[in-house]
């Protein structure tokens, strides 16, 4: 079966198909990741998955969803992303990393503290978006983005691409989606400028394909660069799968190897139709009429599941995020039930 075959990418090949999804932790320092993040990823890569991508990592320090986020915007967090990439890496795992900027969503209270926005005595700072919408009722309103601005957000992404390159990461993946401030580009619920970056489609998505070719730039061309979306904005007049499918087509020759198909976020309140799999043919569609790599993500949860979305053609990986957090060794019960071979690190293998 093709979940536990390698998946090549570039000059990496992943050992099987099976990703650990970026998942935030909001446990970092100063956008310093600690010990926390070297055992939560660490322990996934120890669990067999092929490639495991640490969480959302902000750009820079108003890109930060929260005061917990991890970064790599400096030199610091860029030395202790060090051990964890090169533990993840020794345990056989392509170490990969989330590059974000939450955009109006960011300068909030952790999920256990609440989630809405921080209060300028807790903290809050200044947000940005392509124009002055808040999220929500009691949200701040963020300043419109001038041109001085978005050259300093593609300058960010360009820094941050760099500094994954000397902290280890071997995988670069753009968040584009749930919301934050690149899909607040693209939807036009969220972008009501009229300027060179909003309007019209081409202008909506200019900024995506900025920040694409700014970070292949500076990414190297032998290491793969992924592109996480949402598929749709689940509201009527919002962002689209036929857009997705449009945009996935014009990034491919830009150099993105992989769209990470995922969904919903930019607006609250909004009824998905949740159910397991639901993300699935968002991401077929892609793969199909884009003619690009993608990955399937979204309660993703059984053996069986995983490998038919891959054997069907409907993805080339799948992202395990939640799963994976109830059971970092999901590849290895996941071999184990649909009788495929998955090495045990030495210190393990009396136990499989």
């Amino acid at each position: 079966m093709k979940l536990f075959e390698p998946f090549p990418q570039r000059s990496l090949s992943l050992r099987n198909r099976i990703v650990v999804s970026p998942m935030c932790q909001y446990s970092a320092v100063d956008g310093v990741p600690e010990h926390w993040h070297l055992v939560h990823l660490g322990s996934r890569a120890v669990g067999g998955a092929g490639a495991v991508i640490a969480e959302a990592t902000a750009v820079s320090a108003q890109g930060r969803i929260s005061p917990g986020d991890t970064g790599i915007w400096n030199d610091a967090q860029v030395a202790a992303w060090r051990p964890i990439t090169a533990f993840i890496a020794a345990q056989g795992a392509v170490p990969g990393v989330q590059l974000a900027h939450a955009g109006r969503k960011a300068s909030a209270h952790r999920p256990w503290e609440g989630g809405g926005a921080l209060t300028a005595a807790q903290g809050a700072w200044t947000t940005v978006a392509p124009s002055a919408l808040p999220f929500d009722t009691g949200w701040h309103t963020p300043e419109g983005l001038d041109a001085a601005g978005i050259r300093q957000l593609i300058d960010d992404f360009r820094a941050a691409a760099r500094r994954a390159l000397a902290a280890g990461f071997r995988l670069v993946e753009l968040h584009a989606a749930h919301g934050y401030l690149l899909h607040q580009f693209l939807s036009p619920l969220s972008n009501l400028r009229d300027d060179e970056y909003g309007g019209s489609y081409e202008r909506r998505t200019r900024l995506v394909r900025e920040v694409a070719v700014a970070v292949r730039e500076e990414w190297p061309a032998e290491l793969p660069l992924w592109l996480r979306i949402s598929a749709t904005d689940w509201a009527e007049g919002g962002w689209d799968i036929e857009q997705s499918v449009r945009l996935a087509r014009e990034l491919k020759p830009l150099g993105v190897d992989l769209v990470d198909v995922s969904s919903g976020g930019l607006l609250p309140h909004v009824k998905i139709p949740l159910a397991p799999g639901y993300q699935v043919p968002f991401a077929a569609r892609v793969r199909r009429e884009a003619g690009i790599a993608t990955g399937a993500v979204g309660l993703i949860t059984g053996a069986r599941q995983a490998a038919d979305i891959v054997d069907n053609g409907e993805a080339d990986v799948v992202l395990i995020a939640r799963e994976s957090l109830r059971d970092p060794y999901f590849p290895r019960r996941a071999a184990q039930e649909l009788g495929a071979q998955l090495p045990a690190p030495a210190q393990y293998r009396r136990a499989w």
